[in-house]
């Protein structure tokens, strides 16, 4: 019969084992290719800097990262397939402002929650947002902008996409700035944007990925940078901070995440050699072409960022009235 020394010593051994095991496993990981799932259409800015991302990581991590296009139903369905996949590290979220913090609000009948089924590995960029005008709206500025549109209610547009970014913050605009103006539902981005270069819409509030060539080669006219300071390629164009709209600092963003449960000490390996990869001159150089800065942080700080965006994504769709069930 085991003594009660001798069981205390197994049980002591045991622990210390088990303990040792952890760090193991994360030096062995991983062992075999690992899949990042992007829940959006290959080819466009996203998807590029998801790609970046996992060419940085397989070069680090000496494994190939499979990256898998999963778009549909505003980006929830590649969400909830990375949330269902199994927690071992070898499936990864190339997440953005869009499908982690938006469309959980959007599609609710989805019942999706990201702080619930997902783990927070790394946030990865920010991605500023610019308020724009049509050249054919005689304003130069914030305070003509709002200035004429209270001379003319109900007389200026705005179009885009139902519940993305331009509508969210275009009428948080309209609704900060107490004016009347008209939000015209579209498809897609790209017959938004030709009706705004043709003055059929008066104004957006977009991402300055998708707008900067269209302000460098004056198209349209950059009236306000969303953040709470100035962008360095535009930095005679003010801050909404500067045109009066003191609280009106958000950027979209981009972050990997993986399954809820998977292994604290694999989170932090990853974490590392994220944070490493987006130092390296060909991730500068991509974020820079997108008009995006690194955003490299602990988990925690993912976590954290995700439990203050989450609710305030949301409330600009509430705001809105969007609603895509």
């Amino acid at each position: 019969m085991i003594g009660r020394r001798d069981f205390l010593a197994s049980v002591a051994g045991l622990a210390a084992a088990t303990t040792l095991a952890r760090p193991a496993f994360a030096e062995t990981y991983p062992t075999r290719p690992i899949r990042m799932i992007l829940p959006f259409p290959p080819g466009g800015p996203i998807d590029t800097m998801g790609r970046m991302v996992a060419a940085e990581l397989s070069s680090r991590l000496g494994q190939q990262i499979m990256v898998d296009n999963r778009p549909g139903v505003g980006s929830t369905l590649g969400t909830k397939l990375a949330a269902a996949a199994a927690p071992d590290g070898y499936t990864l979220l190339f997440g953005s402002s869009g499908s982690l913090a938006v469309a959980p609000a959007l599609y609710q009948s989805l019942d999706i929650d990201p702080l619930k089924s997902l783990t927070p590995i790394a946030r990865v960029a920010l991605l500023p947002h610019v308020f724009v005008v049509s050249n054919e709206l005689p304003v130069q500025s914030v305070k003509e902008f709002v200035d004429y549109a209270k001379a003319h209610p109900g007389k200026l547009n705005y179009g885009a996409g139902l519940g993305t970014p331009p509508h969210l913050l275009s009428t948080l605009l309209v609704t900060k700035a107490g004016i009347d103006a008209v939000y015209v539902p579209y498809k897609g981005a790209a017959a938004s944007i030709n009706d705004l270069l043709a003055g059929r819409v008066q104004f957006t509030i977009d991402a300055l990925i998708s707008l900067y060539p269209l302000i460098q080669a004056g198209k349209v006219r950059a009236l306000a940078i969303a953040r709470g300071e100035r962008w360095p390629t535009l930095p005679d164009v003010p801050t909404l901070v500067e045109s009066g709209f003191p609280d009106f600092t958000i950027d979209a963003w981009t972050g990997v995440a993986a399954p809820a449960g998977t292994p604290a000490d694999i989170v932090a390996k990853l974490n590392a050699t994220i944070n490493e990869g987006l130092k390296s001159e060909t991730s500068r150089a991509t974020l820079a072409k997108f008009s995006a800065i690194a955003a490299t942080g602990t988990p925690e700080d993912f976590h954290e960022f995700l439990a203050s965006e989450i609710p305030r994504w949301a409330a600009l769709v509430k705001l809105a009235g969007a609603k895509a069930d």
